[in-house]
C-alpha cells in the first residue's frame, strides 16, 4: 500500500491539535508512522501551520497521497504548487529561474493575504472591546444618574418630612404657649 501523508490527532476534549506525518496507509490513524512533517492547530485564527517544506515537496514527488484536508494544508502553503512548477521544469517547460520567481510571487501574495487577514482580526477584536467599553461606561452612568435621583428624591422627602415636623412642633409650641396664657389669664379673671 502507498505512503499516506494524513493528520494524527493529539490533543484533549474539544481542543485538537494535529501532526501531520507520512505513515503507511495501512497503519491505524494514531499509529506508527514513517516521518513527522509538520504540525496543525485548527484552533487559533487564522490555524497555525508549521511544516518542514522540502521534506513535504519530497514525499509529494516521491508518490505519496495526502487526505483531503492534508491537500488543503499542502496547498495553502504552496507545496502542491512547487510540485507542479518543478514538473514543469522536468519537463522543459519552462526553466528553474522562472519557477522560483512564480513561487516567490505567489508565496509574497499569500503572506500578504494572511497579514492582511491577521490584522483585520486584531482591529476587530480591537473595535469590539472598545465598543464593549463604551456600552459598560454608558451603563454606569445611566446606574449612577439612577442611584443619585434615587438618593435625592430620599434627601428631599427626609427634608420635606423633617420640615414638617418641624413646623408641626412650632404649632404645637404654639398651641401650648396659647393655652398656657389662657390658663393664667382665666384664674385671673375667676
Amino acid at each position: 500500500m502507498p505512503a499516506r501523508i494524513r493528520l494524527q490527532r493529539h490533543g484533549k476534549k474539544n481542543q485538537p491539535f494535529y501532526h501531520i506525518v507520512v505513515a503507511d496507509g495501512r497503519a491505524p490513524r494514531d499509529g506508527r508512522f514513517i516521518e513527522k512533517l509538520g504540525t496543525y492547530n485548527p484552533l487559533t485564527n487564522p490555524a497555525t501551520i508549521d511544516l518542514n517544506f522540502d521534506r513535504a515537496v519530497e514525499w509529494v514527488k516521491n508518490g505519496a497521497q495526502p487526505s483531503d484536508t492534508v491537500r488543503r494544508i499542502l496547498s495553502y502553503k504552496g507545496v502542491l504548487l512547487r510540485r507542479h512548477l518543478q514538473i514543469g521544469v522536468e519537463k522543459g517547460a519552462i526553466s528553474q529561474e522562472t519557477a522560483d520567481v512564480r513561487f516567490n510571487e505567489w508565496l509574497q501574495a499569500k503572506e500578504a493575504k494572511i497579514n492582511s487577514k491577521r490584522s483585520d482580526i486584531e482591529n476587530d477584536a480591537r473595535n469590539t472591546r472598545k465598543a464593549r467599553l463604551e456600552a459598560e461606561k454608558k451603563a454606569n452612568e445611566t446606574k449612577a444618574a439612577a442611584v443619585a435621583a434615587k438618593r435625592q428624591a430620599a434627601a428631599e422627602a427626609e427634608a420635606a418630612a423633617k420640615a414638617e415636623a418641624e413646623a408641626a412642633a412650632a404649632a404645637e409650641n404654639e398651641n401650648a404657649e396659647g393655652e398656657a396664657t389662657a390658663e393664667t389669664e382665666a384664674p385671673a379673671e375667676a
